[in-house]
């Protein structure tokens, strides 16, 4: 199995950190990039200096900016593209992707006007034999790019192809567990990032950790609601990809959505908070939470921290007003 070459589309941080993985167990990798400035610069430096600095590229990991020859030759292809723009990315080269393969996303969204999870997506745009899975659960690009001890999830309603993903993403220190529940998974993968932009506005403010654990047991209660409605099974979101990943995100220096909360919380205009990401990974909470948002109102689910953030983030409304709403609610049963 390790003889079947792999392709990663998309050369942000977590796109470079599983093609750094996947080439150090011996698989010949391809790490597509967009632009000719990036090939020469990787091709140069061995290793992704904007996103991913001072991670070497195993000596096997090739870069190619030519997507349809990358993929056209690969058995495993890793979507790592930002969700605002995967569609697109994707529907280039569908038609040079083998039937054959199989495609994971690594991408944790849904994605706007269709409200389709990524895999879902994927469907829309490839051939009927191409086998789909998704990655996801507790993992930072940086800790795992240098053998940090991580544990994923990886998702198929198929479950040989979960166990073929389960092996090929397995190596050294990261351990990869399997499902079905693709669409548990993935919903996870989206939600925690908003609930993480709501811990992070805390933290900004000052609320304290209590605050913080507050937000993070009535951010799986509001997750456990929506997935569940749309078909998920409760005990993902009490597994990696749920609670592991939200805890994470929440918590976690590392974590861009809780960054970009913060900033929020200190009292920076969204536009000044934002730019703080240029040159470094997107703050996919930033899309998910208008995504989210109508998708529980489409569900008839209520979400009142998601929401919150959504008004923040898209409304201009002032996170302590946010959160003196969120106090100021009618007391309720928590079960």
């Amino acid at each position: 199995m390790k003889t079947n070459p792999a392709v990663i589309l998309g050369a942000g941080a977590w796109g470079t950190a599983i093609a750094v993985i996947l080439a150090r167990s011996d698989r010949p990798v391809t790490l597509c990039v967009r632009r000719a400035a990036q090939l020469r610069l990787f091709r140069e430096r061995r290793e992704n200096p904007t996103y991913l600095r001072d991670v070497a590229f195993p000596p096997g990991l090739e870069i190619s900016d030519d997507w349809d020859a990358a993929v056209s030759g690969a058995s495993i292809i890793v979507m790592a593209i930002p969700s605002s723009f995967a569609r697109g990315a994707i529907a280039a080269v569908a038609g040079a992707i083998r039937p054959d393969s199989i495609v994971v996303s690594a991408t944790k969204g849904i994605e706007e006007g269709t409200l389709l999870t990524m895999t879902a997506m994927l469907a829309t745009q490839l051939a009927p034999g191409v086998r789909l899975a998704a990655l996801s659960g507790p993992g930072f690009a940086a800790e795992v790019a240098v053998g940090k001890p991580a544990a994923l999830v990886a998702a198929s309603e198929a479950e040989e192809t979960a166990r073929e993903v389960q092996e090929i993403f397995s190596h050294g220190a990261l351990r990869v567990y399997r499902s079905t529940d693709v669409r548990g998974v993935e919903l996870a993968g989206a939600v925690k990032n908003v609930i993480a932009i709501a811990t992070g506005i805390g933290d900004g403010l000052g609320l304290g950790a209590s605050a913080r654990a507050a937000v993070i047991t009535r951010g799986v209660a509001e997750l456990t609601r929506l997935a569940t409605a749309l078909g998920a099974r409760p005990e993902t979101i009490a597994g990696l990809a749920g609670l592991g990943d939200l805890v994470l995100t929440c918590t976690g220096d590392l974590s861009r959505n809780r960054a970009l909360g913060v900033r929020l919380g200190r009292g920076e205009k969204l536009s000044e908070a934002l730019r703080h990401g240029e040159g470094k990974p997107i703050a996919e909470g930033f899309a998910n939470a208008r995504s989210i948002v109508e998708l529980a109102r489409r569900s008839h689910v209520e979400m009142p921290i998601v929401e919150g953030v959504y008004r923040a983030l898209y409304e201009a409304e002032p996170p302590r007003d946010i959160v003196e709403g969120l106090l100021s609610r009618e007391l309720k049963a928590e079960f």
